[in-house]
């Protein structure tokens, strides 16, 4: 049987344009990638966390956009300030602020060499949400946490860093962890 020349020519070029975009998927895709940075700024106003939860960031936080999720129901935002990282995470939650906070102690405790330093103070976000605030420590790390209930989330908030930088930071994460808000879920 034999093919005619002009289709084994179009048969090539198709598969070789084939092949190009596979290469092109392959290589192309994660080169750019990589080349778009994992931080941006986190700008000025308040950002939406997700589950309804907003939070104005701390002036110059950078955002990791690689961490960072949000959506109706629950969320994760993913902050820097200076080498400090500044975690806000809403999750679905139906019990009390005081098995909100029991959860969080055993997620931080749950890491290797981390352990709960300290006593537990109520804190208030300028909006009126009340929680709980504590300490923790990490071999060459020094973190802080707080957790929220307000309507049907639970929101926990953790910052870690070497002792020095946590310390130069505390004071613009408190600020900003007295702007969370609840706003109510989108459900």
């Amino acid at each position: 049987m034999r093919v005619a020349r002009g289709t084994l020519l179009r048969n090539l070029a198709g598969s070789i344009g084939v092949l190009c975009t596979v290469a092109g998927l392959a290589f192309g895709l994660p080169a750019l990638d990589r080349a778009l940075p994992a931080q941006r700024p986190a700008g000025d106003g308040p950002y939406p966390v997700g589950g309804g939860v907003t939070v104005t960031p701390p002036p110059g936080a950078r955002l990791d956009v690689t961490l960072t999720r949000p959506s109706d129901h629950r969320g994760t935002a993913v902050f820097l300030v200076g080498s400090v990282r500044y975690v806000v995470v809403v999750t679905p939650f139906d019990g009390s602020l005081a098995d909100a906070t029991s959860r969080l102690r055993r997620k931080i405790t749950g890491v290797r060499g981390h352990e709960i330093t300290g006593k537990e103070f109520p804190i208030r976000t300028t909006g009126g949400l009340d929680g709980l605030q504590g300490s923790y420590a990490a071999p060459g790390r020094a973190g802080r946490y707080l957790v929220f209930r307000a309507g049907d989330v639970a929101i926990e908030v953790t910052a870690a860093g070497s002792a020095p930088a946590l310390r130069a930071a505390l004071g613009a994460i408190e600020a900003s962890t007295r702007t969370i808000a609840y706003r109510g879920g989108t459900a």
